[in-house]
């Protein structure tokens, strides 16, 4: 029997030449000097990039700036981990591609747990206290390199989060992650997230930084689509635009089934994989059933979440936890925990099933299995079964017409 439904992706969208993408965007920066003049006025240069839990595609931003980096005496990479791990040494080649093996003398890693590395650059209105590598202050000289697309909670990813939570202690990225537990912390959302809001408000503190900007907007298979350089708040504001021509993808109508599929590299873990399930319940009735689809490759990931998740029997017993006390990575077991106060989560993964019971998921084996399963659950609520399929659930928003 086929069940109605709307299969929800990232838009097509026309993609040029790379390369010129690239080289067109850094010497034409927006509201700054040129890449070329940026790196000739700068005595020693950082440059910030993220690491290989983000699609972004720094080597080939790198492979194009190369050239005007090797005329520079003093230039070293930060990888902004945020409180993630550090890379492999496969994951250090896929950041830094082609570039890796002639300048790996000159990365260095964030660790956000190393309190030693970390300075004091002052508190944003919201008391996040900005503790900040010490690599950025000395320098001064800052290129960020970084991707725009929706995020579950900051609203977006790229531009300022290079430095909050890019570069940004445990304890100040556990203050500004706080502002996660917020309703107004959604997708899409800027003005009046307070995350969003603590995240620009922090970067009053770097006002003496010099800043060039890169801000690259991909399509869902990872290609280029555009590419905005120049001032970090302005470059991020235009790579916004694009970034919504992309992502966000129109919904007639909300489903009582919703399937969402976590793509690579953001089927890396569980922790990172709840961004699908975000997605999708802004495709969900409410007592509806959720399924995410995603490898989890590296497992969990921080495990501070699942442990909060198995502490408590219901996930209303989770928010109840949680509003005793934070810590970081709660916010991601608030988020999970509010979907599972409004519909069932089941999740089909490489995680063992006790694993996945741990976080409050129904554990699952096969997709079309588990799909009729949801349409007959669906259908002993005397309701329609309607679905949602989003292949692509961590990169899509659903917009409801």
């Amino acid at each position: 029997m086929k069940i109605p439904h709307e299969v929800i992706a990232p838009n097509q969208v026309e993609v040029g030449d790379e390369s010129q993408i690239i080289t067109e965007s850094l010497k034409k920066p927006v509201a700054a000097e040129s890449l070329e003049d940026f790196v000739k006025n700068s005595d020693r240069i950082l440059i910030l990039v993220n690491d290989a839990t983000r699609p972004t595609p720094t080597a080939k931003v790198l492979a194009e700036m190369v050239d005007i980096l090797r005329e520079h005496e003093d230039v070293r990479f930060l990888i902004a981990t945020g409180a993630h791990r550090g890379p492999t040494e496969d994951e250090f080649r896929y950041i830094f591609g082609e570039i890796y093996d002639e300048f790996r003398d000159r990365i260095f890693v964030h660790d956000a747990r190393k309190d030693e590395d970390m300075e004091y650059l002052g508190i944003s209105s919201n008391g996040t206290e900005m503790y900040l590598n010490k690599m950025v202050n000395e320098s001064r000289n800052i290129i960020v390199i970084g991707s725009v697309e929706p995020h579950y909670f900051a609203g977006y990813t790229g531009g300022r989060k290079a430095f909050l939570p890019g570069v940004a202690s445990y304890k100040t990225i556990e203050m500004n992650h706080k502002h996660a537990l917020s309703d107004a912390a959604q997708p899409l959302a800027i003005k009046g997230n307070p995350v969003a809001e603590d995240m620009e408000d922090a970067m009053k503190v770097l006002r003496n930084l010099n800043v060039f900007s890169i801000q690259t907007v991909l399509t869902a298979d990872h290609g280029l689509y555009a590419m905005v350089s120049g001032d970090l708040f302005k470059s991020f504001d235009m790579a916004v635009e694009k970034a919504n021509e992309v992502f966000c993808a129109k919904c007639s109508r909300k489903g009582n089934i919703v399937l969402t599929a976590a793509p690579y590299p953001m089927d890396i873990d569980l922790y990172q994989s709840q961004k699908a399930l975000e997605n999708g319940k802004l495709a969900l009735e409410e007592g509806g059933v959720i399924i995410l689809v995603s490898k989890c490759r590296d497992g969990v990931g921080d495990d501070t979440f699942l442990n909060l998740l198995c502490s408590a029997n219901t996930c209303e017993d989770v928010m109840c936890k949680i509003d005793e006390g934070y810590k970081l990575g709660y916010h991601k077991a608030a988020k999970m925990a509010q979907i599972g106060v409004y519909a069932e989560m089941w999740a089909i993964s490489d995680l063992d099933d006790k694993t996945i019971r741990m976080a409050k998921l129904q554990p699952s084996m096969d997709i079309q299995e588990t799909f009729d399963r949801a349409v007959e659950k669906v259908k002993e609520q005397g309701k329609e079964p309607y679905a949602i399929i989003l292949p692509q659930g961590s990169l899509t928003v659903p917009l409801l017409e």
